[in-house]
């Protein structure tokens, strides 16, 4: 049976939400002059250990209570580990980033250290769905910010239905809600696959698609229909990534990429969703080499192939990171951390004043830790999620994506 909130399952597609309006493809060459902003949401899943990404070189407690996993100063070395890069002679990049230090000395690059909920959760679940509802301590909430986002900023005669994107087999949490989103999984897969025979079902999946679609929604199911036919014209299996980037070879990578495809091609995108998982390091986690410094390794590299394939469209352009929580400072008897508390966030863009590590730095030593464990929290994720919706995005009524939250301050990472 089909509703209005119809799931198209074809390959790799699921679209959500379906509310769109007519001519969204007269629409597409309208977006191709007058571009929107465009705000990229990378969710690191699993708790990433942002004192070994975004490592506080210039606190002595942290070298105290990690003997093995580190990060060694600038300039020097332990046990074939390579020393921090050095941002502002306090902060430092994890080695394996080295690919996002032009862009931080470019002021491409913002940070934002001790942030996050002031939850205090140590459930993945949990910190997650309170980091994409937008609303940490709170269960019965339905929607995404992202989602509130989208709703209260609704230009119904103008939306396009690639408004938002997520590159994930489901809708992730953040992007449900009443206002239209897209999750796919593949663009080349996207919409109508080849059948036994080789040919193609196009014919009797859209016939049978548009009959039922043309009883419950009118022209609206046919433009959800065209969607497909627009992102096959945008050509996803021919595409390939401008001035010599060049994506790693994972899900991860392969995400970013299809963002780069869906903002050059011009459909309307506003907001985008990714997500990287792994980052949960009870046992070995290394310092500058081992499981975390690989996947940062390919966390800075999407980031840094994103950003040079899309070159001069970065300057309409805001990526975000954010991970549930952070680690603990000091390192467990199994070469690992457990769950903690605080963490970093990264901001990247054209529209970013960067070259900066934002947020008021608590410090490291024991009298000053979060339940005398976990870096304290100093920033609420919530004014960085906010300070992206309205100084990048627009938006005007803050209280309509964070309902109940008293926007605390303004970091000044976006350019105004």
């Amino acid at each position: 049976m089909m509703t209005r909130r119809i799931f198209m399952k074809n390959g790799s597609l699921a679209l959500v939400s379906l509310g769109f309006t007519p001519v969204f493809i007269a629409r597409s060459a309208e977006a191709a002059q007058t571009r929107k902003k465009i705000l990229v949401a990378i969710f690191q899943r699993g708790a990433v250990d942002g004192l070994n990404m975004i490592v506080p070189f210039g606190d002595k407690s942290y070298y105290a209570v990690r003997p093995s996993i580190s990060i060694p100063k600038p300039g020097e070395m332990r046990a074939n580990n390579q020393g921090a890069i050095d941002l502002d002679g306090f902060f430092g990049l994890h080695p394996r980033m080295a690919a996002l230090e032009p862009h931080f000395k470019r002021g491409e690059l913002a940070i934002i250290h001790a942030s996050g909920s002031h939850d205090d959760t140590r459930s993945h679940f949990d910190a997650q769905d309170y980091m994409e509802s937008g609303t940490p301590g709170i269960k019965s909430t339905r929607d995404g910010w992202l989602n509130r986002y989208l709703h209260a900023k609704d230009h119904a005669e103008r939306s396009s239905p690639f408004r938002a994107v997520a590159i994930a087999q489901a809708l992730p949490r953040s992007l449900q809600g009443s206002a239209p989103a897209l999750a796919i999984g593949q663009l080349g897969q996207f919409g109508i696959r080849a059948g036994n025979d080789g040919g193609m079902m196009a014919a009797g999946f859209e016939a049978q698609y548009s009959k039922a679609a043309d009883q419950l929604l009118g022209a609206t199911g046919k433009e959800a229909f065209d969607a497909v036919k627009m992102i096959q014209n945008a050509n996803p299996q021919g595409y390939t990534p401008a001035n010599g980037a060049e994506y790693p070879r994972s899900g991860y990578g392969e995400a970013l990429r299809q963002i780069a495809q869906v903002i050059k091609a011009d459909l309307g995108l506003e907001v985008a969703f990714a997500e990287t998982g792994g980052w949960d390091d009870h046992r070995a986690e290394g310092a500058s080499n081992g499981q975390l410094a690989n996947r940062l390794g390919d966390f800075a590299a999407g980031l840094a192939a994103f950003a040079q394939d899309l070159g001069d469209r970065m300057a309409d352009v805001v990526v975000v990171t954010m991970s549930e929580f952070g680690r603990t400072v000091a390192e467990n008897g199994s070469g690992g951390t457990d769950h903690g508390h605080g963490n970093a966030m990264m901001i990247l863009g054209g529209n970013v004043k960067g070259g900066q590590v934002y947020g008021k730095w608590p410090g490291l030593s024991r009298d000053k830790l979060y339940q005398g464990r976990d870096l304290a929290i100093t920033t609420d994720f919530r004014d960085v999620f906010a300070e992206c919706v309205t100084g990048h995005l627009g938006a005007n009524d803050i209280s309509k994506v964070f309902p109940g939250y008293a926007y605390k301050q303004r970091l000044g990472f976006i350019k105004t």
